[in-house]
């Protein structure tokens, strides 16, 4: 895969129909919201474990692949490719098969994936890198509820999609699009996949999740990919990824392999989630579902190198504890934030990117509980070293629920996460002796050069939060940060603008998605 960026404007793209993405009414330039494309880390990752206990989880993962193994179900093609590369396959049934690898054989199937990789967006100054010291922040993902302090909590609609991706366009803090930020229930269930591409396509200059719910729907995605990027470059180039989750304990099902195939084949990215609820699809005990996890993403992740090596492909864990005494699940406490740190140090002793944790919460309101519980859980990637992170901004309610207030709290956090993962610069300017020699002792240091110097930028400036004394707060309407965060978000989208495109590309995709929906009924479940 390629890391060199595109350059439209020397190197103009042709789409099947013909069209020059050079064509566009604007030249695509800088998102003016956006500060850095992504993340560059500073700051050292933790290693919570030592090598012995690694070693031991490593141990039971291969324990677990060779000796339980992996289900197959309804994807012969991916039998297939398991069997030829080594794998012991027992037929269970007529469209189920067990799968059992030898200790190492995975880990030599994923050799062949990037350590870290671009994907492109159209906008080429908004290409993110994914892997080694690169960082990606991306909204939440799947709720099928949405939330607002003015109207409640209801189910997602199309616009609602919409809004929020104009909100991630508008953050300066998130770096990437997202996928199904949240459901559109308004839409056909087998159709509503073409609108939020577009959305992605249409309302964002910045990367984005394609469909994942069936093989169909991933192929679309790509197919409209080839349409905005021109088929050449979309087959040389990662533009689009699938956030595929297995169905655990242990079995990958037919259409989510068969997803990751699609992707795979046309040298697409793809993440590969085990959702793992301990107690009920896994060991109650964080190191059991470490290894179980491990198993089940290695797994995966292989699958894609058997269709094309080189593709890629992401690491990840989704760890959650569960309440024993309801059986509901719990978001953003301590254990799952450890096992995140410890999916870290895996991940980088298989040289992969890793995808973990986020802004969790189950708090159903906006509130000191939703902001505690994403901490615990934000920290855990952060300093366990995730290379992408999705659901950082909106996560509420066991990520049922999408909130526009919590979004904006969210990538308020993460624009200070900004400032922390930038580390400690340490030289003759920052030590600051200049500073205290000036005036010397007992003179304050508010007129000194270094202070003029630096007082712009020496310290991250939140965009949300009140410091003002309480006199002054209480005169000014005594809000608290949700109801400040529901005045920002109206803000946003009341002074969005949609980034330019090229007017016979964005005929194409309506042209393609008219097409697509009129050769089906509509499906509502």
């Amino acid at each position: 895969m390629s890391l060199e960026a595109p350059s439209p404007v020397q190197s103009p793209r042709r789409s099947r129909r013909g069209r020059s993405h050079s064509e566009s009414s604007a030249t695509p330039g800088l998102n003016p919201h956006l500060r850095v494309p992504f993340i560059t880390r500073n700051t050292p990752t933790y290693d919570l474990i030592g090598e012995e206990s690694l070693r031991k989880i490593e141990a039971t993962a291969d324990r677990i692949l060779a000796e339980i193994g992996i289900e197959l179900r309804e994807d012969p093609e991916t039998m297939c490719l398991f069997r030829d590369a080594g794998a012991h396959i027992t037929e269970l049934s007529t469209d189920r098969w067990n799968a059992k690898f030898e200790p190492g054989m995975i880990r030599e199937v994923l050799k062949t994936a990037p350590a870290r990789f671009s994907q492109h967006a159209r906008n080429p100054a908004n290409t993110v890198e994914i892997g080694g010291d690169a960082m990606v922040f991306a909204p939440s993902y799947g709720s099928p509820f949405v939330m607002d302090l003015d109207k409640g909590r209801r189910y997602g609609t199309l616009e609602d999609f919409e809004n929020f991706v104009k909100l991630a366009q508008s953050s300066p803090w998130l770096h990437h699009s997202g996928g199904t930020i949240c459901e559109p229930t308004d839409i056909p269930v087998n159709k509503r996949h073409l609108d939020m591409i577009y959305a992605h396509m249409r309302y964002s200059d910045r990367a984005f999740l394609g469909s994942i719910t069936a093989p169909e729907r991933a192929a679309d995605s790509i197919e409209m990919c080839r349409i905005l990027f021109g088929a050449n470059y979309v087959d040389q180039h990662c533009v689009i990824m699938g956030n595929f989750n297995t169905t655990s304990p242990l079995v990958l099902d037919g259409v989510t392999s068969a997803g990751i195939r699609e992707y795979a084949a046309a040298g697409q990215g793809s993440i590969h989630l085990p959702f793992l609820l301990g107690g009920a699809v896994s060991p109650l005990t964080m190191a059991g579902s470490v290894a179980q996890c491990l198993a089940e993403s290695m797994t995966s992740c292989a699958l894609t190198q058997l269709v094309r090596p080189g593709a890629p492909a992401v690491l990840a864990g989704f760890l959650s504890s569960m309440s024993l005494r309801s059986g509901s699940p719990t978001f953003g406490t301590p254990e799952p934030a450890l096992g995140s740190l410890v999916m870290g140090q895996l991940a980088r002793r298989l040289n992969m990117p890793l995808r973990c944790a986020g802004n969790f919460s189950t708090s159903k309101l906006p509130d000191a509980q939703a902001m505690q519980q994403a901490m615990m859980s934000m920290m855990s990637a952060i300093q366990g070293g995730a290379h992408y992170i999705l659901h950082s901004a909106g996560f509420l309610d066991g990520l049922l629920s999408m909130s526009y207030e919590k979004f904006v709290m969210d990538t308020d956090l993460c624009g200070a996460l900004h400032a922390y993962l930038k580390g400690i610069e340490v030289n003759e300017d920052t030590l600051g002796f200049e500073a205290l020699a000036q005036n010397g002792p007992g003179e304050h240091l508010f007129g000194t050069d270094h202070t003029l110097r630096h007082y712009k930028t020496a310290y991250w400036d939140s965009g949300l939060t009140d410091d003002t004394p309480y006199e002054t707060w209480q005169e000014q309407g005594g809000t608290d940060a949700a109801q400040r965060a529901n005045r920002r978000w109206k803000e946003a989208l009341n002074t969005y603008e949609a980034p330019a495109m090229d007017v016979a590309t964005n005929d194409a995709l309506k042209d393609y998605i008219a097409r697509k929906k009129a050769s089906m009924t509509d499906m509502w479940y």
